[in-house]
């Protein structure tokens, strides 16, 4: 079947956008931008990462003709989630309430201490050609 000039709309031929990727994108972020899409009537589809994690996770659409006033919305929603983001790290950091390096340390003192050995491990055999460590 020919594709003509006068064509339009969603058909079989179009190919579909990615407009959104999901990966490493919070739960609840990637949830408002499903329910922002389906408020204002964009029809989308997801794709995940797959079984072994390799494939695109991603929001996509059908309709090209849309994919600006698409990427137009997920753009502002995005700075205003950045906006109370920002907003809301300035309350908890004048507060003294912010989450520090220590206290990431404190909920997983095993994962730490695990991830700090391993990277002297590579530390000393990075080194060991070079430096004798024996004096």
């Amino acid at each position: 079947m020919a594709m003509t000039e006068e064509s339009s709309g969603n058909n079989r031929w179009d190919m579909a956008a990615k407009l959104f990727k999901l990966r490493n994108v919070p739960d609840d972020e990637a949830e408002d931008i499903r329910q922002l899409l389906q408020e204002h009537g964009i029809e989308y589809y997801e794709t995940a990462a797959g079984g072994w994690g390799i494939s695109v996770p991603a929001i996509w659409i059908h309709d090209n003709n849309r994919l600006e006033e698409a990427t137009a919305l997920i753009d502002g929603y995005q700075q205003e989630r950045t906006r109370r983001a920002r907003k809301e790290y300035r309350v908890l950091k004048n507060e003294g309430r912010h989450p520090r390096v220590t206290d990431k340390i404190r909920q997983k003192p095993l994962q730490f201490l695990l991830f700090f050995l391993m990277a002297l491990f590579i530390l000393y055999v990075s080194l060991a050609p070079f430096i004798d460590f024996s004096k």
